[in-house]
């Protein structure tokens, strides 16, 4: 199968997978606009080519937030995309608090690729929640996701320059939109 049909395959996966799930901002997107949005700005600042990289960043939600398993990743896209998604996937038996703790604990050991991919992530959720937070999340709530981002980040850091330049100017323009 070619880099491209692999990740268009991807992308349809993953828009079947999240198809009853939306955004949390105020607009009520489709949730599949997020991995397609990580993977295309990894592509497109990060200049990432690398296909095992683009796909498991359509994919890093969907061990964690819908029914799927780490064996059908495996299966459909193969044991490199699968690592990767696991090293993104939180265990969501675990209290939240201790899930973000641990996603700053985790990110200096984790594999470049899975840096890469969470620099995507981090990128794309800091701009939604300074242009569409979600309708409940106070100033102050959305000032501690940009300062927790910024520490998961900080372990993510020589994975790629051109994202970390992103994520830096995005926590800027975060911080002077919200105050």
């Amino acid at each position: 199968m070619s880099d491209v049909a692999l990740l268009l395959r991807a992308i349809d996966f993953a828009a079947y997978r999240h198809r009853k799930q939306v955004r949390k901002g105020s607009e009520g997107v489709p949730y599949v606009s997020h991995p397609v949005a990580v993977a295309e700005l990894i592509a497109r600042v990060g200049r990432v080519t690398d296909i095992v990289t683009l796909v498991a960043a359509i994919l890093h939600d969907t061990i964690e937030d819908t029914e799927t398993t780490a064996e059908e990743i495996a299966e459909h896209f193969g044991a490199n995309v699968r690592d990767v998604v696991l090293e993104l996937t939180d265990d969501k038996s675990l209290p939240k608090e201790e899930r973000k703790r641990l996603q700053i604990v985790h990110a200096p050991k984790s594999s470049k690729r899975a840096k890469i991919v969470k620099l995507g992530d981090k990128i794309v959720n800091v701009r939604d929640v300074t242009r569409d937070h979600p309708p409940d999340w106070s100033v102050e709530r959305r000032r501690e996701y940009l300062e927790w981002s910024e520490q998961v980040i900080a372990g993510c850091r020589g994975a790629n320059a051109a994202l970390e330049r992103e994520f830096d100017k995005v926590v800027r323009q975060g911080r002077a939109v919200i105050g």
